[in-house]
């Protein structure tokens, strides 16, 4: 009746289980042996852990069979979670009080679709202001490049107007100058994440659990018919689904709702002109001698004054794709014209322009000009030959 006697000693405390007594550390590894494996990260801090584990079995300071490579990663991952450890990041939720004050971006991995008959990868790019949780913007797209992000960026300008701060990750297309340069140009300043910290972007990743659960659980891509099939899906899904459902942190206020009840505070787009102007992407160029330059995998002229000439060109890629609008030439920040598409079909009928000469006397007949119309052909034995 040990039990009994215990109960009797401690009452029901004593009766619970007791903890090991070396909780939270490790039987295998010796106090000698901590202080070795704290000496190698610290000269190595940026080496991983097999890393650091195949350091420790060629110096002979450790053998396979004693200690495992489980074993040191339990033994640093403790360490850099310990109470007090300057090296810990502190993590704290946040919120904005005002919509547009900041917008989460990311990117996720969507269903395989049939596109042309062939099974092709989309990716879902989508927009939650901070604030209220409405998603401003998402799509689904065929490719993750510059090309989509600028599109999906330029829906969720244009449907609910220009935030203050845009949160991204580290990820390639956020990182590049071309995007860069865009929200630059519209006013928006851009924020990155620290690397390695997906908690940091925690309501676009709990938007994308919820789609994930909500939509993505319930579709069946073979019933998909394009990529504007799903999108349209995508957005009824928003419309009477996420977007009005009540949510938890806004006091069972749906975004929606959120999102309306602060529409005074909120800069929509006024003159789209403008704005299509500052959304125009830019590259820098040389002019090549025949006053064309590549863009795009195309080819394009300009005036032939401007051959050899370093400049900027603005464009907008859609108008690329669909054969329209213009691409603008600058130097120095001052437009000096446009450019257009060369189409080799019609320059083979072209009739070239070319400047009048001057035609002036030198000996031994050299730059001899022969009168225009007929010529008639003299033959050796009319000369007398």
């Amino acid at each position: 009746m040990c039990w009994y006697s215990d109960y009797m000693k401690g009452g029901l405390d004593a009766l619970k289980p007791r903890p090991r007594a070396d909780k939270g550390g490790t039987r295998k590894i010796t106090t000698e042996m901590e202080d070795v494996l704290l000496k190698k990260r610290s000269l190595y801090p940026k080496a991983p852990v097999t890393v650091i584990y195949d350091m420790l079995i060629k110096d002979e300071l450790i053998t396979a069979a004693e200690i495992s490579l489980s074993t040191i990663t339990r033994f640093y991952n403790r360490r850099d979670k310990m109470p007090g450890d300057e090296n810990v990041k502190e993590l704290k939720r946040f919120s904005h009080d005002l919509a547009n004050q900041l917008w989460q971006t990311d990117l996720m991995y969507g269903p395989y679709i049939k596109v042309n008959g062939k099974k092709r990868q989309t990716y879902l790019m989508a927009y939650i202001d901070d604030a209220t949780r409405l998603i401003t913007h998402a799509g689904f797209y065929l490719s993750q490049d510059i090309m989509s992000l600028r599109h999906s960026f330029k829906e969720a300008l244009l449907k609910r107007g220009i935030p203050r701060l845009l949160y991204t990750d580290n990820g390639k297309i956020y990182r590049c100058q071309a995007f860069e340069y865009l929200c630059a140009n519209i006013g928006v300043t851009l924020l990155r994440a620290e690397p390695y910290t997906p908690n940091s972007k925690g309501k676009i990743e709990r938007f994308f659990r919820s789609l994930r659960l909500r939509f993505l659980s319930t579709l069946n891509p073979d019933t998909v018919k394009s990529l504007d099939d799903l999108n349209n899906r995508l957005d009824h899904w928003l419309d009477t689904d996420y977007q009005k459902k009540p949510h938890s942190a806004l006091m069972g206020k749906s975004p929606h709702e959120s999102f309306i009840m602060q529409a005074d505070r909120i800069t929509l787009i006024s003159d789209i002109s403008i704005f299509n102007e500052k959304f125009l992407m830019k590259a820098e160029r040389k002019i090549k001698h025949d006053a064309t330059l590549s863009l795009n995998g195309n080819l394009y002229e300009t005036n032939p004054s401007l051959a050899g000439v370093r400049v900027t060109v603005k464009y907008d890629p859609d108008d690329l794709i669909n054969n329209s609008g213009a691409v603008f030439i600058y130097k120095d920040e001052k437009l000096l014209g446009t450019a257009k598409r060369v189409w080799f079909n019609d320059n083979a009928r072209m009739k070239r322009a070319s400047p009048s000469k001057k035609v002036t006397s030198r000996p031994h007949g050299e730059g001899l000009v022969l009168p225009e119309g007929p010529v008639n052909t003299i033959s050796f034995k009319d000369m007398g030959v």
